[in-house]
């Protein structure tokens, strides 16, 4: 998975005056969980613009002034109701042995046979949550949606991998082709309008005398 380098300040003072100094500033208040203690830091708001928004999943490097470095996850993100300005930032901290939980989103590739013939592609799922150690954690999971036609569908259960788990129950639907006003005859109707001109031009061969 990719990954962010953010480079913070490690927070001697955490009370609400401090903090209110630090937005005031252009800082983010943060602190990162899932060690032997909380760390407590900040960044510059800046800094997060490529981690918070955008689709894709990343982990984070955090590199303090201290001369730390620490791997980890966001977990929380808290925004100004009016402004949107990032308020706090909690972060989960990574270990190589340790599994983690992070939301994946999912990548759909290819044309669904299905759509091409007028049915509708749907998508409860834009992330699924998964579960693995941070080396196994993939930028994205694909789904192939080529062979799809109308009533086909693709459940967790087929997306499951060795690298990872995937936590939602295997039957639920993670895309979908349904029929629509406008859906025309599928794949079936094709091989059986192939079967039917292979019969057509068989037949004249079948009526023809035999050579003498």
């Amino acid at each position: 998975m990719k990954s962010i380098t953010i480079n913070g300040s490690q927070r001697e003072s955490v009370g609400k005056k401090s903090t209110k100094a630090l937005r005031n500033a252009g800082q983010v208040p943060c602190v990162l969980y899932g060690g032997d203690k909380p760390v407590h830091f900040s960044a510059a708001e800046l800094a997060f613009s490529k981690l918070v928004y955008t689709p894709n999943a990343h982990t984070v490097v955090i590199s303090l002034d201290n001369g730390e470095t620490l791997n980890a996850v966001l977990q929380d993100i808290q925004f100004h109701p009016v402004t949107d300005r990032i308020l706090h930032i909690d972060f989960y901290q990574l270990f190589e042995d340790k599994e983690i939980a992070l939301n994946i989103p999912i990548n759909l590739v290819g044309n669904s046979r299905g759509v091409k013939n007028g049915g509708v592609l749907r998508r409860p799922y834009r992330k699924l949550r998964i579960k693995a150690l941070p080396a196994n954690l993939p930028d994205f999971i694909e789904v192939d949606i080529t062979p799809l036609k109308i009533g086909d569908k693709i459940n967790v259960g087929d997306l499951q991998n060795d690298k990872y788990t995937i936590l939602h129950p295997d039957n639920n639907v993670v895309c979908q082709v349904r029929t629509s006003r406008t859906a025309v005859a599928d794949d079936e109707d094709e091989e059986e309008e192939e079967t039917t001109e292979g019969a057509a031009e068989a037949a004249p061969a079948a009526e023809a005398p035999a050579a003498e």
